[in-house]
Formats: structure tokens, C-alpha cells, sequence
């Protein structure tokens, strides 16, 4: 199964900054490590963010959770790097209850 209304799917831009690439989050600072290191940087949020939406395009659902807010999408796949080397990753993506635009929850190393 791929991810439903994936062509809607988005990932919000402070998910990006304050999150996935903050070098100062209680818990993104982690991840950023792990993103930072592959080169993925500030001057490349729109490659990142394209690399994401592109797995969640592409790529089949591995796992899938219902919560209260609605029901998150687990995707695994590869991320191609500014270096052009690629780096695997698991997403967790939210489609709330009665919304057609699944939203990027965090995405780290698999």
C-alpha cells in the first residue's frame, strides 16, 4: 500500500529548521547529527524536504498506526544526499482524522 493522498503530503518547514536539522532540539539534535553528517544543511532545506515527499511518493507503507489523532504511515527508504550518496531513513507520516494532507511527524536514521 502507498501512502493515501500522497500527492498531497507535505512537510512543514520548521519540522525542517527546528527539528530534523536543529543542532539544539531535546530530541532533533540527535537526528541532526545524523542529517547534518549526510550534508544535508540549512542552504539545502528545499533537497531535504524533496527527498522526503519523494519517498513518500514512491515508496510502499511498512507500517501503519492508528492514534488518537488520526493514523501515522511508517515509510523506510533512501535518501539521495547532496553528495549523491544515499542514506536510509524511516518516516512516520500523520493523515488526521478527516484531513487529506498527510504531514511529516520525523524522519531519522533506519
Amino acid at each position: 500500500m502507498k501512502l493515501p493522498h500522497r500527492e498531497n503530503a507535505y512537510v512543514p518547514a520548521a519540522k525542517l529548521a527546528d527539528y530534523l536539522l536543529s543542532e539544539t532540539h531535546p530530541v532533533g539534535r540527535l537526528k541532526s547529527r545524523f542529517f547534518r553528517s549526510a550534508g544535508f544543511h540549512e542552504a539545502n532545506l528545499g533537497l531535504l524536504e524533496q527527498q522526503l515527499l519523494a519517498l513518500a511518493h514512491k515508496t510502499e507503507v511498512q507500517g501503519l498506526v492508528e492514534s488518537p489523532y488520526g493514523r501515522k504511515f511508517i515509510i523506510a527508504g533512501n535518501l539521495q544526499t547532496p553528495a549523491g550518496l544515499r542514506v536510509a531513513v524511516r518516516t512516520v507520516w500523520l493523515l488526521e482524522t478527516g484531513d487529506v494532507r498527510p504531514r511529516l511527524i520525523t524522519a531519522y536514521p533506519a
